[in-house]
């Protein structure tokens, strides 16, 4: 709770190799009264690994998809039903966000409270082009030439290179010190654009004024069509950060460098002077290790959900329905 609001965080979930490293930090938070694992997998080991977490955890809240389906991030949208309470804030969580600003929680529900004018606010975030672009303009980040705002710059959100040099730069100049402070900023507005939305924060008063129906792409429903549609901005919070590992192009090369692991042992060294992230941490690892080398015949006697995979589309038929719909673009006028 914090101002009697009680508050939820959840994450698409997801694969247990980036979970590892967040989990922890949520569940150890004073102020989280519940973390609600969105199970958006097909994958038994992970949901199994779900299962033990919240069998030892009662903040944790494991929540299926409502329709069954799973479809990678298409069946992501059907979960915003579910965040509809009142008196509480919602904070989303991508499931490879790799490290918190020990003061996040705090900051980021004070700031939501305190500025109920934006649709949603996020934090600070390493590997999220508009806060790289921010991080640019302040001069705290050197480019070798100016990189435009752009949701998907070709550099700050598609490139593997550019991520990895990012990341060593922040693991090395603020993580390790304990120096990230210096990167928090003044708060910046936006509006009638899209941006990543690694992690938001929003009421659950104001998704039930629309029971939280969320159509197509949720990324691009709740950072620009709906606050349109409300005549309301989004804001960055400049008093907090967060690390988010890698965008889908990026993956191959941070995975080729280990980053995850490099993040992994600066934090643990970190957690071993904090017993109660650190006794979670542990566990977490234990789970880890057991879903490893668990066998079929055990990985058996845990439930899985009735979940079904979406029938996936012929690649060539797909591609012949793209070419055609683009053709009939060019043949028709732009205004209807």
């Amino acid at each position: 709770m914090y101002n009697n609001y009680r508050i939820v965080c959840n994450t698409a979930a997801g694969r247990r190799r980036y979970m590892q490293y967040l989990i922890p930090q949520v569940i150890c938070s004073d102020i989280v009264d519940r973390y609600d694992i969105w199970v958006n997998t097909l994958d038994k080991k992970d949901i199994v690994f779900f299962e033990m977490l919240a069998q030892k955890y009662d903040k944790i809240n494991l929540v299926w998809q409502p329709d069954n389906l799973i479809d990678g991030i298409n069946s992501i949208n059907a979960f915003y039903k579910q965040c509809v309470e009142e008196n509480t804030i919602y904070i989303k969580l991508d499931d490879d966000i790799v490290w918190l600003a020990p003061n996040f929680f705090e900051t980021l529900v004070k700031f939501r409270i305190d500025h109920p004018e934006y649709f949603v606010v996020s934090p600070l975030v390493i590997n999220n082009a508009k806060t790289t672009y921010l991080f640019q303009i302040q001069n705290k980040l050197k480019l070798a030439r100016y990189q435009r705002a752009e949701s998907f710059s070709k550099i700050l959100w598609r490139s593997g290179k550019f991520a990895l040099e990012l990341h060593h730069w922040f693991i090395d100049n603020y993580l390790k010190p304990k120096r990230w402070e210096e990167l928090y900023c003044q708060d910046y507005p936006m509006g009638i654009t899209r941006f990543s939305i690694n992690s938001i924060a929003w009421f659950g008063k104001q998704m039930k004024a629309f029971d939280g129906i969320v159509t197509g792409d949720d990324e691009e429903f709740m950072s620009c069509i709906k606050p349109t549609l409300e005549g309301k901005a989004n804001c960055f919070c400049g008093g907090t950060l967060i690390a988010h590992f890698a965008f889908r192009s990026q993956r191959k090369e941070l995975d080729a460098a280990n980053i995850l692991e490099k993040y992994g042992e600066v934090m643990f060294e970190q957690w071993k002077e904090q017993p109660t992230i650190n006794s979670i941490h542990e566990y977490v690892e234990q789970c880890m290790s057991l879903i490893n080398t668990i066998s079929e015949e055990e990985l058996a006697k845990y439930p899985q959900p009735p979940y079904q995979a979406k029938a996936k589309e012929n690649k060539l038929k797909k591609r012949i329905s793209f070419l055609w719909s683009r053709w009939k673009e060019r043949r028709n006028p732009f205004i209807q």
